[in-house]
């Protein structure tokens, strides 16, 4: 059997997958495919990618962008979820802040640089009209768990985060919701190693048709709000209104929606130059 790594977050966007490995789905394709949970997100994932600990990742779609620009020997080969992400903006419980205004010029907990959390607190800033030299700071506190305990110590004023995750511990403490901020482009894309679509191109055309086959089907699937409510430890309202904003995808980023991503990005000067679409979409023969 063909084996292969992905990696991704254990959040309900990925509950297809899961599903699809439950059902050993790959196997009758001759597939090994394993999946490693990265609860640091986008940044972790990058960096696998990068070492090559990792084949494939199901990644935030600025963060892979980026990090394809500076210098990740990756590929963008579908997007996964089509729909925007809504981050939520996190305070803790028993701070002082009310509102997004408050949190100008405070310190933005980030899970590490190049991540989600990192990206858009400048999309955030831009949204707010804040300079980003004097009104953006950042502390690293690794994951959600590290925002779980340092927001409340006063390590980080703010921490952005999927608002659907995070509402569990925003009903139960220790954190509070004081605003959101949704990304302007399809979230989550699946990146894979440029030299595991060399050599093994057909194998990734297999894993995305059954991947792709399970999304199609997902939301239709009997008692799924109940699987995540349960899986997940979410409100079954919250998990249904989740599901009506969620939107899947079978094919890759068109070449205006990368555009945008990438201008926007050079706009936040995160990075320093636009290079040609080829250089980061997959283009399978």
């Amino acid at each position: 059997m063909k084996k292969m790594i992905i990696g991704g977050v254990p959040e309900h966007f990925n509950l297809p997958w899961y599903l699809t490995l439950r059902d050993k789905k790959y196997d009758t394709h001759n597939i090994n495919l394993r999946w490693i949970d990265y609860h640091g997100g986008t940044g972790e994932m990058c960096q696998a990618l990068r070492d090559g600990s990792i084949d494939m990742a199901v990644i935030l779609t600025e963060g892979i962008v980026r990090d394809i620009i500076n210098g990740n020997d990756s590929k963008i080969v579908q997007v996964f979820v089509k729909s925007p992400l809504l981050w939520g903006i996190h305070v803790a419980e028993n701070s002082d802040y009310e509102t997004v205004l408050d949190l100008k010029g405070t310190e933005a907990a980030i899970s590490r640089y190049g991540s989600g959390s990192h990206l858009m607190a400048y999309v955030n800033a831009e949204n707010q009209g804040w300079d980003y030299e004097d009104d953006l700071n950042f502390k690293e506190i690794k994951n959600l768990e590290g925002a779980l305990k340092n927001l409340p110590q006063g390590n980080g004023d703010y921490f952005m985060w999927e608002k659907f995750t995070t509402k569990p511990y925003v009903d139960n403490g220790p954190l509070r919701l004081v605003g959101e901020c949704p990304t302007p482009w399809p979230c989550f894309v699946i990146a894979v190693r440029n030299e595991v679509l060399e050599q093994d191109e057909e194998t990734i055309k297999k894993v995305l048709d059954v991947i792709n086959e399970n999304t199609r089907n997902f939301k239709n699937i009997p008692a799924i709000d109940k699987m995540i409510s349960k899986r997940y430890d979410q409100k079954l309202e919250d998990v249904q209104q989740w599901l009506k904003l969620t939107e899947w995808s079978q094919r890759n980023l068109t070449k205006p929606e990368l555009k945008r991503v990438q201008e926007k990005l050079l706009e936040l000067k995160l990075i320093d130059r636009i290079i040609p679409s080829e250089n980061i979409l997959w283009n399978p023969m």
